[in-house]
């Protein structure tokens, strides 16, 4: 074991997997043969404003770039006036990050007027990323913005989209990384291996050499998340998200199977009202989850974050997604916040909201 690497909790405790030397190094292994033919060893400057203590940053980024002999330019905190600043300056060819870095590069003021050509490629991940972000970014830019999978259980690397902008499939995170397999299983019978398309939601699993061994000192919580694949001599991971594939084994996630709102017995994905609300220009930042409802079992709710000087009311919300996503879909309350809850890394967190609203709705005592 090379590492116990804590998960982020945003579903629950923090859990320690236990990475080994191999799944490490098969993850930066992965990520470079991804990206040879666009980067040159020892010339390229790497960003990293992610903390060192999450895996993206650790395998992704910081050890990647000691290996490959690249420049590290590294941040003490994400402090967004000097990052961008420095793209403009130190001219780095490498900006990973989250989707929130990029929301926030968009916005700056001084983003405009800076020359960023020397970015050759910029890989989101740790959260979904809004379609509306990645276009508005590369049009700022010319950068190519990709898109990548994974979880701190597979060191973390899973799925990513090709840099050659031509394929693109948009609102996929991509193909399996080489070496790997990704399946989509059935939720309820988990030897079951879905068909490809759309209709065929499951649960995401990966197999391949960059998957953990397991959780230190918790076997019944490894034992429901690991399991032998029969074709394969790696373990393969149940993600807990989820997801479909299609015809030519791109990879669509859906939501995390644990944020899945249930509303008049339909299934209702947050992220599909997420990237609908996203495409409101008065929108920065937006958060779906589902709340107590005495006739749906659940609802959908919106908390949005609004960029400088933008005003939406909930009538306009709802005009805005009509036609958008079903009507079963459609959100029952809007709450606008001056911010919205991130995890450590940046990434939007939807856990203290749930939290609130089911303190909400607890009968009060008399």
């Amino acid at each position: 074991v090379a590492l116990l690497q804590y998960t982020g909790g945003t579903t629950g405790l923090p859990k320690a997997a236990l990475l080994t030397h191999g799944c490490v190094v098969s993850a930066m292994t992965q990520g470079q043969s991804w990206t040879t033919p666009y980067t040159t060893p020892g010339t390229e400057k790497v960003v990293c404003v992610l903390p060192l203590f999450h895996i993206y940053a650790l395998s992704g980024i910081m050890l990647g770039a000691v290996r490959n002999g690249n420049q590290l330019i590294l941040y003490p905190r994400p402090d967004i006036d000097m990052i961008v600043n420095d793209l403009g300056k130190k001219k780095p060819t490498f900006l990973p990050g989250v989707p929130t870095l990029y929301t926030a590069i968009n916005k700056h003021p001084k983003a405009q007027g800076l020359d960023l050509k020397s970015l050759k490629i910029c890989m989101s991940g740790g959260a979904p990323l809004p379609v509306e972000v990645q276009q508005s970014f590369e049009k700022l830019t010319g950068a190519t913005l990709i898109e990548g999978y994974g979880l701190t259980e597979t060191s973390p690397t899973g799925a990513i989209c090709p840099v050659d902008k031509s394929v693109r499939k948009s609102g996929s995170c991509g193909v399996p990384m080489p070496g790997t397999v990704i399946e989509i299983r059935d939720m309820e019978n988990k030897d079951r291996v879905l068909p490809a398309g759309k209709e065929h939601v499951g649960e995401v699993c990966i197999i391949g050499p960059q998957v953990m061994k397991g959780y230190w000192k918790k076997p019944d919580e490894t034992e429901l998340v690991l399991f032998s694949h029969p074709s394969s001599n790696w373990k393969g991971l149940r993600t807990g998200d989820m997801g479909y594939m299609d015809a030519d084994g791109w990879l669509y996630l859906v939501d995390r199977s644990k944020d899945l709102i249930i509303s008049s017995g339909y299934n209702v994905y947050p992220r599909m009202i997420e990237e609908a609300v996203y495409e409101h220009p008065a929108v920065d930042e937006c958060i779906v989850i589902g709340i107590p409802h005495p006739h749906r079992q659940e609802a959908p709710k919106v908390f949005v974050k609004l960029k400088p000087g933008a005003s939406l009311t909930f009538e306009e919300l709802l005009k805005h997604l009509d036609g958008k996503i079903g009507k079963h879909e459609m959100p029952i309350a809007l709450e606008i916040r001056p911010e919205l809850p991130k995890t450590p890394v940046g990434k939007l967190s939807k856990k203290e909201l749930k939290e609130e609203e089911r303190a909400k709705a607890q009968p009060k005592a008399a």
